[in-house]
């Protein structure tokens, strides 16, 4: 028994001695990484000195080999930034301003795994250096969480998944087997410390889901790469036999980034950028011809204007409302939703009750374009549309149906949008994923829906849309199609088509023109509408998509958001409240004007009777300037939106 002991403790010694560390610091001092290169790769985050991530691990299994797996180190090389950029597309900041420490460690096996510490939060990824293809069976992203945390996620049965399930919210140390996995990104949240989990560079390599099935830990899971396929109806396919691998990509490459954006403050969360930050460059040049913009869009109310001298549907007469309606409003598109081709499964024959290519002069000549919906099937079994759209005068397309993420299908999204950038035209992914920094490498992907948004109707919830700006909208642009105009608080709600409603009040509604973030934002509702709510109408018209500065005015996740944003020499603010309080109240100050100029705000608040009677609103007028600090109240699923003007 002596000897055994003596033995134990000499080969905890030499384990000891053998073990290489290293420490990384953020520029600012507040977030400090460890790295450990023992039997495996692992580090710990602490948050000015409280630990958060414990002993996490990482590992690559190519082709019976585990990269990580008693890793030899063969050089390290620190490294660090300061830059500027100039997102092509800015949802946030028209200029972003970045810096990071880190450290790349390179392993004996033609690997190495690089370290990127922000002042916001870590990031790492694999690197390899091997010859020819290799098989990716697995990998390894293990977070053990130092604290009990609230997860809040949003948790699908399969890797098959539109991303629109409501949000959940455990408690980490709930987490049990059996439990379905859960989306990106995931949001920790404890009483001092936020953490924000998501991917970015994502790029020939499925997306991440987390396994919640150990108390307090989170593990990456990965769809496996698809081999065969069978006929699935109009807008899918059927999955007949999977690889054993979750990807096959070239060995001389850069993996995706993981990412985890730490904070103390719930406001933080609205400004990440780090999807951005850690995505490739564009990759497409001179950009003069993409023009992010407002769509009316007819399919929410479908297709329905009323008080018209013709038979509203899916036919000319309406399309030519619509853009009638949007070339009034100065809104840049519209989209023909499914209805506008005679078949799902045909992108060249047009439904015989339109004249495309008249709508098309009809359009341009009133300075709108015209964006078409189409299946992703029908897209790849006809991928020389882009051409011909083109040809045509068509401006962007919307794809749906992926409700996939393998490799195979993340390969698509990069072939479809490489393919559009071509032909000069802009994407809107729905039925999709959540954005990984494809958008910012190919620009004229404008939006991805994945998210549970405005079109599912009673399923939209304000608590749940309340968490949206913190976890699915943090990290990147979000197709929720906002804009409706019969407004209903919950208890009253009821919603079909063509009289589509919206939960939350009408000040609500017009918020989130502001609060929510994507280069091509939809109007849902009928135009006939917008038309009897001119006044309302004519502030959601005049918000921008893309955006020079946000400040942050006051956030609590999953309860409140207010924010306030500038482009040019206008500010515009909105804000968003759940259900949880009768009415909430804030004084706001307005120190982010400018100092020594006067500005005209106009603000819409709820009304008095909104939170019984939801289409409720108030429309004030004050000369501000910075000095000034106004008042406002949010009745339950409330909202506030203003816009201020020199």
């Amino acid at each position: 028994m002596k000897h055994t002991l003596v033995l134990l403790v000499s080969l905890f010694f030499i384990n000891t001695i053998t073990a290489q560390s290293y420490k990384v610091v953020s520029p600012k001092g507040d977030l400090e990484l460890s790295i450990s290169i023992g039997d495996a790769i692992s580090y710990s985050v602490k948050k000015r000195g409280t630990t958060v991530l414990e002993n996490n691990t990482l590992a690559l299994t190519i082709s019976g080999r585990k990269l990580g797996e008693m890793p030899k180190v063969k050089s390290s090389k620190k490294t660090s930034a300061r830059e500027e950029s100039q997102p092509a597309v800015p949802l946030k900041f028209s200029v972003l301003n970045y810096q990071y420490k880190g450290i790349r460690i390179n392993f004996k096996g033609d690997y190495s795994v690089e370290f990127r510490v922000f002042d916001e939060g870590v990031a790492y990824r694999f690197i390899t250096d091997f010859k020819g293809a290799i098989e990716v069976k697995s990998e390894d992203f293990t977070v053990n969480l130092a604290e009990e945390f609230t997860a809040h996620l949003q948790q699908t049965p399969s890797f098959k998944t539109s991303y629109e399930y409501p949000y959940s919210h455990i408690k980490t140390s709930e987490f049990k087997a059996g439990s379905n996995k859960s989306t990106l990104p995931v949001l920790l949240e404890s009483n001092a410390i936020k953490v924000l989990i998501s991917e970015s560079d994502l790029t020939d390599y499925p997306a991440m889901f987390l396994n919640t099935e150990k108390p307090n830990t989170l593990s990456g899971e990965f769809p496996l790469y698809p081999l065969e396929f069978g006929d699935d109806g109009d807008r899918s396919v059927k999955i007949l036999k999977r690889a054993d691998y979750i990807a096959k990509t070239s060995g001389k490459r850069s993996f995706p980034w993981r990412y985890f954006l730490i904070t103390s403050t719930d406001g933080d969360i609205l400004t990440n950028t780090l999807t951005t930050k850690l995505a490739q460059p564009n990759a497409l040049g001179d950009l003069d011809w993409l023009k992010p913009g407002q769509v009316s869009w007819e399919w929410w109310n479908g297709a329905s204007p009323y008080h018209v001298d013709f038979k509203a549907g899916f036919n000319e007469e309406t399309y030519k409302y619509f853009i009638d309606f949007a070339s009034k409003f100065e809104i840049p598109y519209i989209i023909m939703d499914e209805g506008w081709a005679k078949s799902t499964t045909d992108p060249y024959t047009p439904n015989p009750t339109i004249d495309l290519f008249a709508l098309i002069d009809y359009a341009k000549e009133r300075d709108v374009k015209i964006v078409l919906w189409l299946t992703w099937l029908t897209v790849e079994n006809n991928f020389e549309l882009f051409e011909k759209f083109q040809e045509w005068g068509i401006a962007g397309v919307k794809i749906d149906f992926m409700d996939r993420s393998d490799q195979w299908m993340v390969n698509y999204y990069e072939r479809v949008a490489k393919e559009a950038a071509k032909h000069q035209l802009f994407v809107d992914f729905h039925g999709s994923f959540k954005p990984a920094g494809l958008e910012i490498k190919y620009p004229n992907i404008l939006s991805y829906e994945g998210v549970l948004g405005l079109e599912q109707m009673e399923r939209a919830t304000t608590d749940n849309s309340l968490y949206l700006p913190f976890i699915r909208n943090a990290v990147g642009p979000m197709d929720f199609t906002p804009g409706a105009m019969i407004n209903m608080q919950p208890e009253a709600y009821y919603s079909r088509r063509p009289n589509s409603a919206g939960m939350g009040t009408r000040a609500y509604q017009m918020a989130l023109f502001v609060v929510f973030e994507s280069g091509l934002q939809m109007l849902a509702d009928n135009p006939t509408n917008y038309y009897r709510g001119k006044e309302c109408t004519n502030f959601i018209t005049d918000v921008p998509t893309t955006w020079d500065e946000t400040v942050i005015l006051d956030a609590k996740i999953g309860e409140y958001v207010l924010v306030a944003k500038r482009k040019g020499d206008t500010w515009y603010a909105g804000g968003i409240t759940n259900g949880n309080e009768s009415e909430r109240a804030f004084t706001l100050s307005l120190d982010f004007l400018t100092k020594g100029e006067t500005y005209m705000m106009n603000s819409f608040e709820d009304g008095i009777n909104a939170g019984r009677q939801a289409m409720d609103y108030k429309l004030n007028k004050a000369d501000v300037d910075v000095t000034d600090t106004i008042t406002i109240k949010l009745v339950r699923n409330g909202g506030w939106a203003a816009s201020f003007k020199k």
